[in-house]
């Protein structure tokens, strides 16, 4: 299934969901549509946004890297990574906004304050992630990729054979530093958004009655 038919696939899911929505049968919810509205995109991105940075920081990287050869795994995640990242500011930019809506800052409580900070700092690691360490990161994965090409290595699963190759490469082992570093804020950026995306989940859930 192609990506435009799981997005139709989506959008019906959740026209069919405000079709059969209690307000459809009579029974009012007590506040504005565009209220109701916004809770629903807010919630909507949340969740894509939390759910698609616990799947790919925590599982299908993981799996990628275990299984893939380097060179293949490293070409994927730099097709990956900035599409993720650019999932990951839309959903908390509307997040932001929606959340700012719902709670005005003047009347907002501590609490939602916190949360809207929580929110709005997620948007700030993904959007210094898209713009600044990924590019950077990608730009060094290729040098290195070139640099290992060199060495006849890469196409190994692990990096037990690149370790070993910059025993005795100082320009290798040079590389391996620079992109341990850009690769480290990345990922360092990608955890404080996390983080932040569970705190708010924290709040959400708090907010529940199920």
């Amino acid at each position: 299934m192609g990506w435009m038919s799981r997005f139709l696939a989506a959008v019906t899911f959740l026209a069919i969901g405000i079709i059969f929505s209690p307000e459809t049968f009579g029974s009012k919810s007590g506040q504005p549509k565009l209220t109701t509205f916004l809770t629903l995109a807010h919630l909507l991105c949340f969740s894509t946004a939390w759910g698609a940075a616990l799947w790919v920081t925590f599982i299908g990287g993981i799996i990628m890297f275990k299984n893939l050869p380097r060179h293949q795994f490293g070409n994927l995640q730099s097709k990956m990574f900035p599409a993720y990242f650019s999932i990951l500011c839309t959903c908390c930019a509307i997040s932001v906004v929606a959340f700012a809506y719902l709670h005005p800052w003047k009347s907002a409580s501590s609490t939602e304050k916190y949360q809207f900070g929580f929110l709005l700092s997620a948007f700030a690691f993904n959007l210094t992630n898209l713009f600044v360490f990924t590019p950077m990161t990608i730009e060094m994965m290729k040098q290195r990729h070139k640099i290992e090409r060199e060495e006849n290595i890469g196409e190994e699963v692990g990096w037990t054979k690149n370790r070993e190759v910059a025993k005795v490469n100082p320009k290798l082992a040079a590389m391996n530093k620079k992109f341990g570093m850009i690769h480290g804020l990345s990922s360092l950026a990608n955890i404080l958004s996390f983080g932040s995306l569970a705190m708010h989940s924290w709040y959400l859930a708090g907010k529940l009655n199920l």
